[in-house]
């Protein structure tokens, strides 16, 4: 777990949660809450080092917790981050940079998805049974929404009567995805859009028209900018999005309409950044028709959060931003 002593911005964020510290009011559970690439698990990070070196004393000391912290090695952090997944991400020594909870259990059981399972929690109470180093012991566990519903009512039984000194950090990009019962239980924390002059240093050394395309698609989020900057690869496909939402308001007829929309037949991330670049691009546009088109958008948007025929919802959607062929 590196120092994140690179943090971008949340200065808010970070003096209360050194108030909390220095106040000795410190929760059972904090929930920090914003959308993706905000920097909210770094902060939790952060957070829990500062926890975690609060009581450590000698230079000396320190300096052993700080280095046993960045190898996740330190007996009073753990963490719940990356998880095995059959097929996906089976690399035990990967894993094992970003989460420190046993997950042997989900290669036994053959795990497919990206969820937080009971076992997961339970491997995480035997942990929390061992002798503890430090005044504190903190427990991440990134999106939370992850957490099955089996998993949250375990985790709810551990904040009913917390062992002493014992801290989580969650992570979710969405409070109404959680249970009320466990947002009552824990502090939240909001992270908000970072301003343009927080973000643009991290574009110093970019060239200037991948900088402004980076910042223009990162929306505030100073994680997106690092991923995009640091793969070129994931910068290209981005960019052959938007050109292709380009292609979608340009296009004359109601066909090629249709044909630039398929990626939003199918939920997932492909559809979600398609919709993202469809707002970029739809930002440049000058025309008369512009306010028209921003209302269609929105109502897409809103409609494909429902169980209704997402290739439906394309098909009126194209129609409605496309101008009736004059009769002949």
């Amino acid at each position: 777990m590196p120092s994140s002593s690179g943090i971008i911005g949340h200065e808010r964020q970070l003096q209360a949660l050194q108030t909390d510290l220095d106040a000795d009011n410190v929760a059972h559970a904090y929930l920090f809450t914003g959308k993706r690439h905000l920097g909210k698990f770094t902060v939790a990070k952060r957070f829990a080092r500062m926890l975690l070196l609060s009581d450590a004393g000698s230079d000396e000391e320190r300096a052993r917790r700080e280095k046993m912290i960045d190898r996740l090695l330190y007996p009073d952090l753990l963490v719940i981050d990356e998880l095995w997944m059959e097929d996906v991400r089976e690399d035990f020594g990967e894993i094992a940079k970003t989460s420190n909870i046993p997950q042997q259990h989900r290669a036994k059981a053959g795990a497919k998805t990206d969820t937080v399972s009971m076992d997961d929690i339970r491997a995480l109470q035997e942990r929390l049974h061992e002798v503890g180093a430090g005044r504190f012991r903190c427990c991440l566990i990134r999106s939370a929404e992850r957490l099955q519903e089996e998993a949250v009512n375990a985790l709810l039984k551990i904040l009913e009567e917390p062992p002493p000194g014992v801290v989580f950090l969650l992570t979710t990009q969405s409070l109404s995805s959680l249970l009320p019962t466990l947002v009552s239980r824990s502090r939240t924390v909001r992270f908000s859009a970072l301003p343009l002059r927080d973000l643009a240093p991290l574009v110093q050394d970019v060239p200037e028209g991948d900088a402004q395309f980076i910042l223009r698609l990162a929306q505030g989020a100073p994680g997106l900018i690092l991923r995009l900057k640091n793969d070129a690869e994931r910068l290209r496909q981005e960019r052959q999005r938007y050109n292709q939402a380009l292609s979608f308001w340009n296009a004359t007829t109601l066909a090629e309409r249709l044909k630039f929309l398929e990626p939003l037949h199918s939920r997932g991330e492909d559809a979600e950044q398609f919709l993202l670049h469809l707002a970029l691009a739809l930002r440049e546009e000058r025309s008369t028709a512009r306010d028209a088109r921003t209302r269609a958008l929105t109502r897409l948007v809103r409609d494909l959060r429902t169980n209704a025929s997402r290739p439906l919802l394309s098909q009126r959607f194209a129609f409605d931003v496309t101008p009736s062929e004059p009769r002949t």
